[in-house]
């Protein structure tokens, strides 16, 4: 296991350089550039199809930078001064623990008020260079790809917040002994929260920006299966307990091409510190699982690259809207099922019968998406009809 891109270096390539920078959230940040790059292109093929049209706003130009704007902008600016320079300053402590270093209250006064006067200053020099002696409202036409950006970010902020929401929900007992670590700490992440809680998000923010989000579901169906497993690489390479259960079972005589490794692993230097000790290590993290367990992670990639695969080879010849994004809830909800089987998970009891989180939303996302595949082609077929003359 490689929790930090340091060790990576050190050990792959020999290079003893300490850098700020988690494995996992180094593959998220990959998913998420990638993502960008499919969302762009997919907006702008349905440009080019007269799917989407130019979005025409009206802006307020010419004035001075409000006090609104200064103050957010100092704020901004503080945080960013208040703990970049202290980074500097303590670089050896912000590499050793980079989520901690951010969530505490440490930093550089100094920094801060540099960074906030800075900051200030330049909103106030950017706004100035555009006044003019009477400010007015323009129309500005803005291409519907020009805002994939904000439309991800949208997606990524709520998402997380979702993912947040329901993994403390399904941990009240956890949240209730450790609030402050629970509610904070950058692990900790339900995939299924972030999707509800992350499309909820976007269907709002498309809607005012006047983009039919059926036709953005239909591009997140794409995007998501190909993000998914780039995130569950991070999960795998960083071990970060997003693993299955005990796998003491000898690897079948079918799969005798399958690497050990792939069919049951004890993540060594796993970034939670879970198992027992490594002797004689001298990394950060000298834990080693004390039984082989299922790599869950590696299965949820390779399962969501198919996924991609197929949904990707089909975008063009689908032309009901909404019924790739009902596909995706299809083969999400049975990826997911299919893996609660081997992965450890919180069990609820309801009656006689033993059931995770993720399978009851699993069993939901692909009832939901079963109907949605009925719903938008009658939807698409009424909408076909030749209208009758009489």
């Amino acid at each position: 296991m490689y929790p930090t891109i340091s060790d990576f270096l050190r050990e792959v390539l020999g290079l003893n350089i300490p850098l700020p920078i988690q494995s996992y959230g180094f593959f998220v940040a990959t998913a998420f550039l990638i993502g960008i790059w499919i969302v762009v292109k997919e907006m702008k093929r349905k440009e080019a199809e007269g799917i989407f049209h130019v979005i025409t706003k009206k802006v307020y130009v010419g004035a001075k930078a409000t006090v609104k704007e200064l103050t957010i902008s100092g704020l901004f600016g503080f945080v960013v001064g208040f703990k970049l320079v202290d980074a500097f300053l303590r670089y050896s402590e912000f590499v050793a623990s980079p989520q901690d270093f951010i969530l505490s209250t440490d930093g550089s006064w100094l920094g801060g008020f540099a960074f906030a006067a800075l900051s200030i200053f330049m909103s106030w020099y950017e706004k100035n260079k555009l006044r003019i002696e009477t400010p007015a409202w323009q129309e500005k036409k803005v291409r519907p790809h020009q805002l994939a950006g904000n439309i991800l970010v949208v997606a990524g902020i709520f998402g997380l917040l979702g993912a947040k929401l329901f993994h403390n929900l399904e941990n009240l007992d956890d949240l209730i002994a450790h609030p402050m670590e629970s509610l904070f700490s950058f692990s900790g992440l339900t995939f299924f929260g972030g999707l509800i809680v992350g499309a909820i998000a976007v269907t709002i923010y498309v809607k005012r920006n006047k983009i039919p989000p059926i036709h953005v579901f239909d591009i997140g169906a794409v995007t998501m299966p190909l993000a998914y497993a780039i995130g569950r690489i991070g999960c795998q390479v960083s071990g970060d307990g997003c693993w299955g259960i005990d796998n003491l079972n000898p690897k079948p005589g079918w799969l005798s091409w399958l690497p050990d490794w792939a069919w049951a692993y004890n993540y060594p230097h796993n970034i939670i510190n879970e198992g027992v000790i490594i002797p004689a290590c001298e990394w950060t993290h000298c834990h080693v699982l004390a039984n082989p367990v299922f790599p869950t992670p590696l299965y949820e990639t390779a399962m969501m690259l198919i996924v991609f695969g197929i949904l990707f080879s089909i975008r063009k010849k689908i032309k009901v809207p909404g019924m790739l994004f009902s596909f995706y809830l299809i083969f999400a909800g049975i990826e997911r099922f299919l893996i609660e089987s081997i992965r450890i998970n919180n069990v609820f009891k309801i009656g006689n019968l033993e059931v995770t989180q993720a399978e009851m939303i699993s069993v939901g996302l692909v009832i939901l998406g079963i109907i949605g595949v009925f719903i938008t082609k009658k939807i698409h077929s009424q909408k076909s009809k030749p209208l009758q003359t009489s």
